[in-house]
């Protein structure tokens, strides 16, 4: 399938947990986890989303799939019959059947997997509990999908303790594909995992990509595998989207000056390159009490005036080049070097 139009608008999302404190739990406060993100993926095209620990992707990605609710927002999700609908508007009969075409694969192959579930039994489970099929039907619709992802057949009857970190994650794979889904949530899907096996199961998801039509937000942490796997990327910095582009502008010209730190930590495999690396002062801010402004600006080797006072807007700045910074008409900032 060809990249085109958008199957995934998200607008203004937000989730913030509330901070309960005294006896009467009293509202003090409130956590911004995800906080007025912004971004749309098309069909057919892998969204990389990274940012540091904590900044708030897995929380928006669970926002995405309601596994989460969001607090505000709007979430449009493209049918089967080609309509926008809205998943934060529906009731649990109407999410239930969406819940089809979107699926999610956990970071952990370890505990996302029932240790006394066998192989057929996990991998049928969805086929199970949306009635799509029973009996032999479903035995060779199980048998089928972990061969889709490079297991054997001889494998329907082990449980997941017999099996290795990459094996397992290919049995979470099995399981997100069982109800024939068109967009999938991979939630660090290969940092709990070996450098070795982690390029084959990016290879595996790439591959089945092509074969399936599906659609990925990918987050992760690694720059590396985002800029492998990702058609465009997103950036996250406290909850916040600061930027999102396609890969190689965003690896080459970042408008954002965190991107622009961040690429800079990215590691080189070449012992004859060094890269320049931009160490931040300060701490990140915290989301129960962020900055005025941009939340960025304290950390900023940039900022003005206008970054403490005004939160930056959300504007395109490029073709599919998308930034919230005061300042990106303006700066000329560094690119990932080349390895």
């Amino acid at each position: 399938m060809s990249i085109s139009e958008e199957i995934l608008n998200v607008q203004s999302l937000k989730k913030y947990f509330v901070i309960k404190k005294g006896f009467l739990q009293r509202t003090a406060g409130y956590v911004k986890a995800v906080d007025d993100v912004n971004f749309y993926i098309r069909e057919g095209e892998t969204f990389g989303l990274v940012g540091e620990s904590g900044c708030g992707k897995t929380t928006l990605g669970r926002c995405v799939l309601r596994a989460i609710e969001p607090s505000e927002g709007v979430t449009l999700f493209r049918d089967r019959d080609g309509k926008m609908k809205d998943l934060n508007g529906l009731d649990s009969k109407e999410l239930r059947r969406f819940r089809r075409d979107i699926q999610l694969i956990f970071q952990d192959p370890y505990s996302s997997l029932n240790p006394r579930m066998t192989v057929e039994n996990i991998v049928g489970e969805p086929l199970v509990c949306n009635g799509m099929a029973s009996g032999e039907a479903l035995r060779e619709r199980v048998k089928e999908l972990v061969e889709m992802v490079g297991l054997s057949s001889r494998h329907l009857e082990r449980y997941p303790h017999a099996f290795s970190g990459g094996q397992r994650q290919r049995i979470g794979i099995a399981r997100a594909l069982a109800t024939n889904p068109r967009f999938i949530v991979c939630d660090e899907a290969v940092s709990a995992l070996d450098v070795s096996v982690q390029a084959q199961i990016l290879n595996l998801l790439r591959d089945l990509q092509k074969r399936l039509g599906l659609s990925y937000l990918f987050i992760s942490h690694d720059l590396g595998v985002i800029q492998h796997i990702s058609d465009r990327v997103g950036v996250m910095y406290v909850g916040r989207m600061v930027e999102t582009a396609k890969t190689d502008d965003l690896f080459k010209q970042p408008k954002h000056p965190y991107t622009e730190a961040l690429l800079s930590a990215k590691p080189i495999p070449d012992p004859r390159k060094k890269a320049a690396r931009i160490v931040l002062s300060g701490e990140v801010a915290n989301p129960a009490n962020p900055p005025s402004g941009c939340y960025f600006h304290p950390r900023c080797q940039y900022a003005q005036d206008v970054c403490r006072k005004k939160k930056p807007e959300w504007r395109e700045v490029g073709p599919d080049h998308f930034v919230a910074c005061h300042l990106a008409d303006e700066l000329t900032l560094q690119g990932a070097v080349k390895s």
